[in-house]
Order: structure tokens, then C-alpha cells, then sequence
């Protein structure tokens, strides 16, 4: 342990640090007044700038299906079919009215980057939703909560066999449907919209892009007004954390359907001229073998998963030194988001990097949600801390306020959504009075003598919850904390206990790791020692009560495991009220863990 803390770091090409701190009352104020290039205003600049600049070097890679090989196009090839779909979705006024978005159903792929983009070129927006909303077996009611809110004017999947289910809702009989593979009577076949090379660009900073869903794990799903301008000066913010010339490549699976993967790094690589090797695998177990194939062929630069995704890499990163070896060539910067990641993990993943390279690799982590663009703060100075949500992007102010015994983080920045689609009212509460953003989120300083050593994410406030005696329990912290302790034997959890006399927990286990365990006996006692550690350390409502293993997976189709790889906790304990009865029941059975 002592070489892994003191081992030099890689050159990320990190820029230097900069921050202003303001107290204001009982407020903190943290800004980063470091400049960033606000030239570029639309998220269709960078097409026209690459295709010129380096028309050859590819933008995106997909596999070929059923083959080995890519599938690749390259910026001027991407730049000459965005115009041409541009104008023919123009000249068959698919899209006449401009309030009224193209939806996306489908997996991210060339294709339905070329659409998103060409829709956004002719000064359309699009709407890309969870591909689960519309596979067979989804649960369609979500599907028809996306289109009652969004309102499309026409539809594109990329396999209408694939999309047969959702396409089948009453709701989207008699749009438009435009299909890359697959089409039935009466789709338009993408390739046939394809018309003139006439380079017009309709974009203009203040119109909409994307609408974006929010994941509606605290309600219904809203949809976010994601401009021109703050996706496109959201990527010159994270631009200007690098002093760093060379695109960036990347192989990355996280979805379309949400800002992550479709602002930061979808729209970041093209921001950046880099290159992207489409992932089509999942962070899950029995679906992450199509991502180590790929890291097998692929050395990126930069990698980010979710924790999910992180947990399974490493298990394969120690047991295999040639894909370590080809993981670890080129890589400058880790990254994890969507949520809070345990510090064994971390720790893992930087001792094979120690062995691999005699390095270790800094991680990263970034923060904000779909109203921000979605980068709110980063971490970008080297780093080797789980739990940092970093400090504000350039041009971005935080500020912290006190709510109960925490500290609420609200944003302000180019990059802050303007609001909802069609809700005044939810956009007028998710604002407070100086215009800074309420993200539900609780953070607080890792150093509260140096605000510049950063911000560590608290939890969520809307997650928390209080128990039957009035104490607090901060859920989020809680389930990361208590996961590090099993020690990878358990992947995920989910926390509950509200009006309880004490926490409960429901895990999920990690097969892999159980498998080198040991029988089913040896994986309950590594999880109940692990708890018991935890609770060793633990005060008041920070201690777990019960824990209660569950079989099999998060079901995926219910979206109570999200499209990013992490459980939806409102939905997980929605759909388990037996489990839940049984957890906290007078006299539990014998597969409930009780803890002193």
C-alpha cells in the first residue's frame, strides 16, 4: 500500500488549477475563473472544422455485426452525409414544426449519430430515449410517458424488427418512422433521404438541440431543454481542463439516452476531433464480455465507466496481463460517474496499473446531472481519492448552502439548462433566486481549511431518510461505504428503512468474485464480516440493521437497473415489497442477516 500511494502518477495533460472563493453569509461561493473558448456556440461547428482539418481520421467505429471487424466513417465522410440527410429531411418535411423534436429509439451507433446530427443541423431538436423503452418485453408505459411528454413529429429506430414492440404503441401511429435496417411498409429508409451537398447550417446557439428525459427516479421523467450553446460550451469547459492537442479515443458503451454519453463523450469527442469505439456491451454481468473484446483491439486514452462497469474491469485487468498490458498503453485519464464508486475498487485498479506500467493512472470523477449540461465539476489535477466530485468546470460557479446538517450544491454556468419542456413551474422551483440550479445533491469540502482540494459528494438529499427514532441516514453514502467494506461480493444495493427502526439493505451479488469465494455459505459470511466491519465504524444511522441477499440481477426491462448501469433505488424497493416486508419483519427468516 505504501509503494501504491507514493508511485509516480502518468501526465494527464491536466491544465493548472484555478478557483475564487466568496463567503456569502452562511453560503460558500466557488468559482473557476479559468477562460475557456466560447467560438464554438453549436453542437454542428465541429463538423464542418473537422471534415476540413482532418477529413480522413475517423469519428466513429461500430462493430461490423457478426464479424470481427469496425465498421468505421471518418469526418469527412460523417460531414457529407449529415448535410445530405440534412436536406432531405428538410425536402420531405419530416420535421415542419420546430417545437416538435425527432425521436430516437435506438442504440447508439453510426447511424443514429448521422440523424441526431443532421436533425440538429437543419435547427431541429431530437429526443433520444432508453433503448429498454422500446425493446420486446419493456414495459411500454414508459414509452408512453416519453411521448406524452416530448410530442415527436416523426421517429427514427435503427432496426424496426429490434423496435417492433415500441413501435407497436398507439401513440406513434401515423408518424413518420425512418429505419436504417428492417423497414416495413411504409418506413422511409434512412439511406432515402439522403439529398444534396448543399453545407447549410440552420443551428443557432439558443435553439434547443436534444430534450432530454431525466431518469425519473424521483418522479415522473421531465424533459430537459438541452441548447446549442450549452452542450457545445459545456465541451469547451471540459476542453479547458487539458492542455492536451491529441484527440482523444475512446471505447465507451454509456447510452445516448442520457447526457453522459451523448453530451460528454459523444459530442466531447467530436468536439475535440477524436475518435470513439462504440461499446455495445453492458456493465452487467453475462453482457460485459463484448466490452473486454473490444479493449482487447482498442487502446484508449481515456476510459469511463460507471462503478458497475469499473467493478468488473478490474477482476479481468488482474487475472489477464496481456489485456492489462493493451488497457493500460496509452490510457492518460479514469474516470467514473453516474455514481459514487467504492475505494477498494479504485485501489485495485491502480495496482495493476503500478504492475503494468510503473505508474498509476489518475482518476477522475465528473458531476452534474441532465440540466447541466451534464458537467457541473470535474476532477482535474491528479488524483487517487473515490468519492471526489471535484471543483467547478471553467465558467461555472457552485455554490453550497446549508440544509439541515449538510451543504445542498447548486450550479450556475453556460452550460445550465434553461428549463423544462412545457413545465414553467417545475422550471421556476428548480432555480433559486440568484439563478443557481438545485441539483438535490448534499457535498461538502474535502478539506474544509482548502476549498481548492475539492468537493466530495454528500448524497442525495431527496434519497435521504429518516428512521422510526428521527435519525438521519444519508442512503447514498451509506451503500457506497457498505459495498467497499463486502469487498466486492456484493455489486450494488439497495437502502432502505424509511419509518424503520433501523437500515436494511437488499444486495446484489457480484458472480465472478462469489465464484472465488467459494459455496453460497463462505459468500453469506464474507458479507456478513464486511458489514460487520462497516458497522464497526458506523454511528447511529449510519449502522446496518438487516441485510437480505437477493437472486439474479436489477431487472434491466423495468428500468429498475438504468440504460448507465446503476439501480434506480425508488423503483428497486417499489417492485420488492415482499422482500422489503421480509426484511424488517418480527421475526425474520433465517436468509435475513441481523445485525447487534
Amino acid at each position: 500500500m505504501d509503494t501504491l500511494v507514493s508511485a509516480p502518477f502518468r501526465d494527464a495533460r491536466y491544465a493548472p488549477r484555478a478557483l475564487e472563493v466568496e463567503h456569502r453569509g452562511q453560503a460558500l461561493i466557488l468559482r473557476n475563473p479559468m477562460p475557456y473558448s466560447d467560438a464554438v456556440r453549436t453542437t454542428t461547428a465541429p463538423l464542418a472544422r473537422w471534415a476540413a482539418e482532418a477529413p480522413n481520421r475517423v469519428w466513429l467505429a461500430e462493430r461490423i455485426e457478426g464479424q470481427d471487424g469496425w465498421r468505421t466513417i471518418t469526418y469527412g465522410e460523417a460531414y457529407e452525409k449529415i448535410v445530405r440527410l440534412s436536406d432531405g429531411l428538410g425536402d420531405v418535411a419530416l420535421l415542419p414544426d420546430p417545437d416538435r423534436p425527432l425521436l430516437i429509439l435506438a442504440r447508439n451507433g453510426i447511424d443514429p449519430a448521422l440523424i441526431a446530427y443532421a436533425a440538429m443541423m437543419g435547427g431541429r431538436p431530437v429526443a433520444p430515449v432508453s433503448p429498454q423503452y422500446g425493446q420486446a418485453g419493456a414495459d411500454l408505459a414508459r414509452l408512453g410517458q416519453a411521448l406524452e411528454r416530448l410530442k415527436p413529429a416523426a421517429v427514427y429506430v435503427d432496426d424496426a424488427a429490434v423496435f417492433a414492440h415500441g413501435l407497436s404503441h398507439p401513440a406513434l401511429a401515423g408518424l413518420p418512422v425512418i429505419v436504417s435496417r428492417n423497414a416495413r411498409p411504409g418506413d422511409i429508409a434512412l439511406d432515402g433521404l439522403l439529398r444534396r451537398f448543399q453545407p447549410i447550417d440552420f443551428a443557432k446557439p439558443e435553439l434547443p438541440a436534444k430534450l432530454l428525459l431525466t431518469s425519473g427516479s424521483t418522479g415522473r421523467p421531465k424533459a430537459v431543454i438541452c441548447t446549442h450553446a450549452n452542450i457545445a460550451l459545456n465541451a469547451a469547459q471540459i476542453e479547458a481542463c487539458y492542455a492536451d492537442p491529441d484527440p482523444p479515443v475512446l471505447v465507451n458503451s454509456a447510452p445516448w439516452s442520457h447526457s453522459l454519453g451523448a453530451n460528454a463523450i459523444l459530442h466531447m469527442v467530436l468536439h475535440r476531433g477524436g475518435t470513439l469505439y462504440i461499446d455495445t456491451g453492458q456493465p452487467v454481468p453475462g453482457r460485459f464480455g463484448e466490452t473486454l473484446r473490444n479493449l482487447r483491439e482498442v487502446s484508449p486514452t481515456y476510459h469511463n465507466m460507471v462503478p458497475a462497469g469499473w467493478g468488473l474491469l478490474v477482476g479481468e485487468l488482474e487475472r489477464d496481463p496481456v489485456l492489462a498490458a493493451t488497457f493500460f498503453r496509452k490510457v492518460r485519464v479514469l474516470q467514473y460517474g453516474g455514481a459514487a464508486m467504492a475505494q477498494s475498487i479504485l485501489d485495485r485498479v491502480q495496482a495493476v496499473a503500478l504492475e503494468t506500467t510503473g505508474q498509476r493512472i489518475t482518476f477522475a470523477a465528473g458531476y452534474g446531472a441532465t440540466e447541466t449540461g451534464p458537467t457541473a465539476c470535474n476532477i482535474h489535477w491528479l488524483n487517487a481519492r473515490s468519492g471526489m466530485v471535484g471543483l467547478p468546470t471553467p465558467g461555472t460557479s457552485v455554490k453550497l448552502v446549508p440544509a439541515g446538517e449538510k451543504l445542498e450544491i447548486r450550479v450556475k454556468g453556460p452550460q445550465v439548462s434553461p428549463g423544462y419542456l412545457d413545465q414553467p413551474e417545475a422550471t421556476r422551483e428548480a432555480f433559486d433566486e440568484e439563478g443557481f440550479y438545485r441539483l438535490g445533491d448534499a457535498a461538502r469540502l474535502a478539506d474544509p481549511n482548502d476549498p481548492s482540494a475539492g468537493l466530495v459528494f454528500d448524497g442525495r438529499l431527496v434519497e435521504n431518510f429518516k428512521l422510526a427514532s428521527g435519525t438521519f441516514v444519508a442512503a447514498g453514502a451509506l451503500r457506497v461505504a457498505a459495498i467497499s467494506a463486502i469487498g466486492g461480493a456484493a455489486s450494488d444495493a439497495v437502502v432502505c428503512g424509511e419509518g424503520r427502526d433501523g437500515v436494511g439493505l437488499m444486495l446484489f451479488l457480484e458472480p465472478k468474485t462469489c465464484e472465488r469465494i467459494g459455496d453460497a455459505a463462505a459468500v453469506r459470511a464474507a458479507v456478513r464480516a464486511g458489514l460487520e466491519r462497516f458497522n464497526g465504524g458506523a454511528k447511529g444511522g449510519g449502522r446496518v440493521a438487516r441485510a437480505l441477499i437477493l437472486p439474479g440481477a436489477p431487472d434491466a426491462a423495468s428500468g429498475e437497473l438504468t440504460d448507465k448501469g446503476y439501480i434506480n433505488q425508488a423503483l428497486a424497493r417499489e417492485r420488492r415489497p415482499a422482500e422489503i416486508e421480509r426484511l424488517f419483519a418480527v421475526a425474520p427468516d433465517e436468509d435475513v442477516m441481523v445485525f447487534g
